[in-house]
């Protein structure tokens, strides 16, 4: 199994840690596909500063190949944040950096790259909308995460994405079960092939258009023991892919009920173990002195100096 992560890079940082950690959906995706046991790379836009550094040297560790992502002048994504009461607090984002900015393409070879592996991951994070049709022209086959913007919920949005899509992924922790079916029926009358809406603590469901499975979220005997939840969606996604890979789908073998369900206890299983990994990854480090320093002088100011 080969499972290209297309798209974002970012790096979370924890004000309350002091701490730096590698993420972003493409890379996460990536790296939990190669925990499982898939040959996973990353193809991307890094910047050149030291956070860009930073993050190739943490996918290298997680065993990700990179070496065919582009590098640009600008700055790494930044996404701020605390954890009060145990639940993460998003505070900044510096909307993506270069990355977003000056996002991938599939010239000079990196479309026939990505047509080496079984199965291409994006987002909506990526700015990758316009690769789409090019991807779905390989024998790749092409996930996509919706993320829960209501932005990328529209008519026109989802017309746009789905058509190109094998796997369509919708975080839906915020809508009812009956909300989720009218969502997941419309993405794929929009023309995905399967799609997959996780609920949080509400556990997941995925449709084909003939098939409907639901899933529960798995128990924890002792939820004092979870460490972080961040990445757990992005987990229970690569569980659920690389069964299916496993199970062999394909586009011209579509999963069948007993795959979706088996696809579904994976993507349990990998969201579970998740629970107890530090931040997307692990990898941290601590937050450079003066970046401290720079965001300190920056509250303080917005703040009339208190």
């Amino acid at each position: 199994m080969k499972i290209l992560g297309f798209g974002d890079n970012i790096v979370d940082r924890f004000l309350d840690r002091r701490r730096d950690y590698p993420g972003g959906n493409a890379v996460n995706v990536a790296v939990y596909a190669r925990r499982l046991g898939a040959d996973a790379g990353y193809l991307g836009v890094f910047g050149d500063d030291p956070l860009a550094r930073f993050l190739q040297s943490a996918l290298s560790n997680a065993g990700v190949d990179h070496s065919r992502s582009i590098v640009r002048h600008g700055e790494t994504g930044i996404s701020t944040l605390n954890v009060i009461d145990g639940e993460r607090v998003f505070l900044e984002w510096n909307d993506g950096g270069v990355t977003v900015r000056e996002p991938i393409d599939l010239d000079d070879g990196r479309s026939e790259y990505a047509a080496g592996f079984d199965l291409v991951h994006s987002s909506v994070y990526s700015r990758t909308e316009p690769q789409l049709p090019r991807l779905r022209e390989t024998r790749a086959l092409v996930s996509f995460d919706f993320s829960s913007e209501p932005e990328f919920r529209s008519d026109a949005y989802i017309s746009r994405v789905a058509p190109h899509i094998d796997l369509a992924l919708l975080s839906c922790s915020d809508q009812s079960v009956e909300q989720t079916h009218r969502l997941l029926d419309t993405v794929i009358r929009a023309g995905a092939g399967i799609a997959l809406a996780t609920r949080g603590t509400d556990g997941a469901i995925v449709t084909d258009g003939t098939h409907r499975v639901s899933a529960p979220t798995p128990v924890i005997d002792d939820p004092a023991t979870i460490v972080d939840t961040m990445g757990c969606g992005d987990a229970f996604v690569a569980g659920f892919m690389v069964e299916l890979l496993r199970r062999g789908w394909n586009r011209h073998r579509p999963p069948s009920r007993d795959d979706l369900v088996a696809g579904l206890d994976a993507g349990n299983a990998s969201s579970r173990e998740q629970c107890f990994v530090e931040s997307a990854f692990g990898g941290g480090r601590a937050i450079p002195i003066e970046d401290l320093q720079q965001y300190e002088s920056a509250r303080a100011a917005a703040h009339g100096g208190l």
